[in-house]
């Protein structure tokens, strides 16, 4: 039995034979260790004390996805409700989440670039956001840290002038998200722009109260029921992603039911 992400935290004893190799049979990416179950998020009281996010008065926002479905993972209560009111959505697509699957046999990359960008759109239209603009960059899946200062250039023309920029959190340990949330940091340094965070697999490998996450920088945007539910069938739009691509190991979803339980929530979270 391996430990979860919340029970090797809490372990404090002095390992032994069987902990030390237990630890190294432990995948060493977090994202591919057990994660921290929804169940142990809900039970903290941690978000009760965050700020509430006052989307009123947005009229332009810019939305950064490394790969299509973060945006609606992170963001996609918060994108309805933009929508709903009138605001301006531009959605830079970073890369197409070709790689998603790099070993599988039922699928090409291509066919599989072409798969998610159709899911990217069937999810804004479920959302109330069909207007959304998508800036397609093409950046190469897994690759975004190489193009990082070019992606940074096209983020700070894309924002400039907007009200926010919102992009993966440059702590979320996936290399793509990191190297997002970086370039547009830098962007909106340059461009006065204020810039939101979303952690998307942070609730993966992160714990409540967790030293690694910038707690004190969260805010919270809250999620009526009606929200909560365009949400959840914008998400089953991702079929690529929650659903086996075929029969074999390397075809298994990316998003089971215990990683979409935490995009769930009556809320989601900003870093500002």
């Amino acid at each position: 039995m391996r430990l979860t992400t919340a029970q090797a935290t809490a372990t404090t004893a002095s390992p032994d034979a069987t902990t030390t190799r237990a630890a190294a049979t432990r995948p060493a990416d977090p994202i591919e260790a057990p994660g921290t179950p929804e169940d142990v998020w809900a039970a903290w009281q941690g978000p009760a004390a965050f700020p509430e996010v006052d989307l009123a008065g947005l009229r332009d926002v810019v939305l950064v996805a490394a790969h299509p479905d973060d945006e609606v993972l992170g963001l996609g209560g918060t994108i309805a409700r933009l929508a709903a009111a009138g605001v301006r959505l531009t959605l830079v697509a970073v890369t197409d989440g070709e790689a998603s699957h790099p070993r599988s046999t039922a699928v090409t990359r291509r066919q599989l670039a072409r798969t998610r960008r159709h899911e990217t759109r069937r999810a804004l239209e479920v959302l109330g956001a069909s207007c959304t603009e998508i800036v397609h960059l093409g950046v190469p899946d897994t690759a975004v840290t190489d193009h990082e200062e070019w992606l940074t250039e096209r983020l700070t023309r894309v924002c400039d002038g907007a009200d926010v920029l919102a992009a993966p959190w440059s702590g979320d340990v996936h290399s793509d998200h990191e190297a997002c949330g970086r370039a547009a940091s830098t962007a909106s340094h340059a461009t006065g722009v204020p810039l939101w965070h979303y952690p998307v697999w942070t609730w993966h490998w992160a714990v409540p109260g967790d030293p690694r996450v910038p707690w004190d920088r969260a805010a919270r945007v809250p999620l009526d029921e009606a929200t909560r539910d365009r949400k959840r069938r914008a998400l089953e739009c991702f079929a690529s992603q929650i659903h086996p691509l075929g029969r074999h190991a390397s075809d298994a979803p990316i998003l089971p039911p215990e990683e979409l339980a935490h995009f769930a929530r009556d809320y989601e979270t900003v870093l500002r």
